[in-house]
């Protein structure tokens, strides 16, 4: 497999959020808007990336008996990185992502790509599948943001439009405007992947 290939497959072709439906909890619980969709996606990309790096690394003195817990010590090690680096730097993202910051230990997106990735392939093409999966998923929360805020609120990374009086239909910043936005998502994207 190209390292190009490596990079590039989650972004259509196996997007965690629109392919492969991984990491549902944060996608519908924190696209309430673009930047909250795009910060929670970076978090995630971060601990991927490292997580990835990290496991390819150790993978060789890993016993068996021991492997999935090792890798959850080791996700969630880069979790603890990036909740304080939040907390001391983005207050106002952490307060919005609040609880699904350290759900990121949990997420199977990156548990995934530990296990079927990381612990057998070589460094750097744990690095670029990590990047590739990550950028994936932040591009999938911050497309599903940005729709929801437009409809619901009239704005995008909180920037109103001109000519926007009424807040937008309320639906789209709740619960089933989630689900709905999403429905047509994956609905495009597979679309666009058959077409292929």
């Amino acid at each position: 497999m190209s390292k190009l290939t490596i990079i590039t497959k989650g972004f259509l072709k196996e997007n965690p959020t629109f392919v492969l439906l991984l990491g549902m909890c944060p996608t519908l619980g924190t696209t309430t808007s673009a930047i909250n969709g795009m910060g929670m996606g970076l978090a995630t990309t971060f601990v991927l990336v490292m997580s990835n790096f990290v496991i390819s690394l150790v993978k060789d003195f890993i016993p068996d008996k021991v492997r999935i817990p090792s890798f959850i010590v080791i996700i969630a090690s880069f979790v603890t990185v990036v909740e304080l680096s939040m907390q001391a730097y983005l207050p106002d993202l952490f307060e919005v992502l609040g609880l699904f910051i350290p759900l990121i230990v949990v997420n199977c997106i990156i548990l995934g790509r530990a296990e079927a990735f990381a612990s057998q392939n070589n460094a750097l093409d744990s690095i670029l599948d990590g990047l590739g999966m990550g950028l994936g998923f932040t591009f999938a929360l911050t497309l599903l943001g940005s729709i929801r805020e437009i409809l619901g609120n009239g704005s995008i990374f909180d920037f109103k439009f001109i000519g926007a009086e009424s807040n937008g239909m309320i639906m789209f910043v709740l619960a089933p405007g989630a689900f709905l936005v999403l429905g047509y998502l994956i609905a495009i994207v597979n679309k666009m992947n058959r077409a292929k």
